[in-house]
């Protein structure tokens, strides 16, 4: 698990949808269907403003009877998401994750918007790695 969340985004794809904050809400769910993802990271130009999760939309948007085609993604975003460095392992993303309660994390490198990692992305990483221990052992052990 000594991985670094660069190799993880180099197998994974490095591709993230964003969308500007002026975008309305309904627009940028009908993105997140399309692409069946759960989360868009949110830019104003280059620079990262925010995430807008589906759990955002519930919470900020359906239960307090907002109309999704006249709110603004900026209105019910998360501002300053966490984010992670590139560099950092997959284990320290996991203990973000873990510790943040947050199931979306925007990968950075150099001040730039680097990847987007999910929980379940960290959960098939670590599963495809102890795969390979486990048929490095058995392959070893039956020889």
């Amino acid at each position: 698990m000594k991985a670094s969340l660069r190799a993880l985004l180099e197998y994974k794809g490095r591709d993230v949808e964003t969308v500007n904050p002026d975008t309305s809400v309904f627009v940028a769910v009908q993105r997140m269907n399309v692409r069946h993802i759960g989360a868009l990271v949110i830019t104003d130009e280059e620079n990262l403003v925010g995430i807008m999760t589906e759990r955002d939309v519930l919470t900020r948007v359906v239960a307090t009877n907002r109309d999704p085609t006249c709110t603004r993604v900026w209105e019910v975003m998360t501002r300053d998401p966490v984010i992670i460095d590139a560099d950092a392992t997959v284990e320290e993303a996991l203990g973000v994750v873990s510790n943040r309660r947050c199931r979306h994390l925007p990968v950075v490198h150099q001040n730039a918007l680097y990847g987007l990692v999910s929980a379940g992305d960290l959960t098939a990483w670590i599963v495809r790695d102890q795969r390979r221990t486990i048929d490095d052992l058995y392959d070893y052990v039956t020889r």
